[in-house]
């Protein structure tokens, strides 16, 4: 009797020997229309990453607007509803709004606050002292580091016989509190979801602001010396004039991935009325309720939102994005 793991090692196989196929089809199909023979080539070997584009990307992005307009469970029929799903959302659904404010009430706090202390590590990572290499590694492990055990740890810093409350509890006691219960108290459960977001600070953004750091021409700082500017007047004047558009990058990249957050909220448990973000609660809607069709439409309005928030950016790049080279 052949194994399941038998059967997907063939199935493996079997799928890999069509795209060669498909690849060599390709190929000759390109080469008889007179395609030069190295554009040729190269259409064919990119012709799997094309398929798993247009199957794993479009496919999906193409089906979830349809089933958004539907009502599926994800094992009958879809059923189409119309704008149903929508209306229900603004005016039916109790948990969308109180969603929705917690999602960008920690957009608003975290993305500012985690640009400005990645700035300011990149910074200091740009000095020369001793073992800079070192600091460096030290400073980048986060973002190597699993989301999922990263959020295990947190959970367990934040629990009540945790480090956290652990260093703070001689100071509650002057005041005679008690250890507050993060995940547990209403009010706690977003400035714990803050506190954790600074972990973000110290990982890929800081190695990008790094990078547009050490690419300032050293000449913009010596002209500035001459004319007898201070450090500060520098970094003011030509650091972050010459860093914008790296900071304009750190800045979309970091409003997505707040608006997206879901592997640490969905490793915690929290009050429901506490609120929760959007990818847990479409996950929920998808998953748990099997309600894909209503879940469909939560992604698409999410999306609606990171491309308004990601446009807002965009419009206001010209007051405070400065090119090299660019004239005002």
């Amino acid at each position: 009797m052949v194994s399941w793991y038998t059967r997907t090692i063939y199935d493996y196989l079997a799928v890999g020997a069509v795209i060669i196929l498909l690849m060599v089809v390709l190929n000759k199909v390109l080469r008889r229309l007179g395609v030069n023979r190295e554009v040729a080539t190269g259409y064919s070997l990119i012709l799997p990453w094309i398929l798993g584009f247009l199957i794993w990307n479009i496919g999906p992005f193409i089906a979830s607007f349809y089933l958004s307009f539907t009502d599926y469970n994800g094992i009958q029929s879809p059923e189409f509803l119309g704008f149903d799903n929508y209306v229900e959302m603004f005016t039916d659904d109790r948990n969308f709004w109180p969603v929705v404010r917690f999602t960008l009430l920690y957009s608003v706090i975290n993305v500012p606050l985690g640009l400005a202390g990645a700035l300011l590590t990149a910074t200091l990572l740009n000095q020369n002292v001793r073992g800079l290499g070192a600091w460096r590694t030290i400073y980048y492990l986060p973002a190597v580091l699993p989301a999922a055990a990263t959020a295990l740890l947190w959970r367990w810093m934040f629990a009540s016989d945790g480090l956290i409350n652990f260093f703070i509890k001689p100071a509650l006691n002057l005041f005679d509190q008690s250890a507050p219960g993060w995940f547990t108290d209403v009010d706690l459960v977003l400035p714990a979801y803050i506190i954790m977001g600074f972990w973000g600070i110290f990982g890929a953004n800081t190695v990008i602001l790094l990078a547009g750091l050490k690419n300032i021409p050293r000449d913009l700082y010596d002209a500035a010396t001459v004319d007898g500017a201070g450090r500060i007047n520098q970094y003011r004047n030509v650091t972050i004039p010459m860093l914008s558009p790296t900071l304009f990058y750190v800045l979309i990249i970091s409003i997505i991935g707040s608006l997206q957050t879901f592997t640490v909220a969905f490793f915690i448990e929290q009050p429901r009325r506490a609120g929760t973000f959007m990818n847990v609660y479409i996950y929920e809607r998808a998953f748990q309720r099997f309600d894909m069709g209503y879940a469909s439409a939560l992604g698409w309005v999410t999306l609606v939102i990171i491309l308004l928030f990601t446009l807002l950016v965009f419009k206001s790049s010209p007051a405070w994005v400065h090119y090299e080279g660019e004239r005002t």
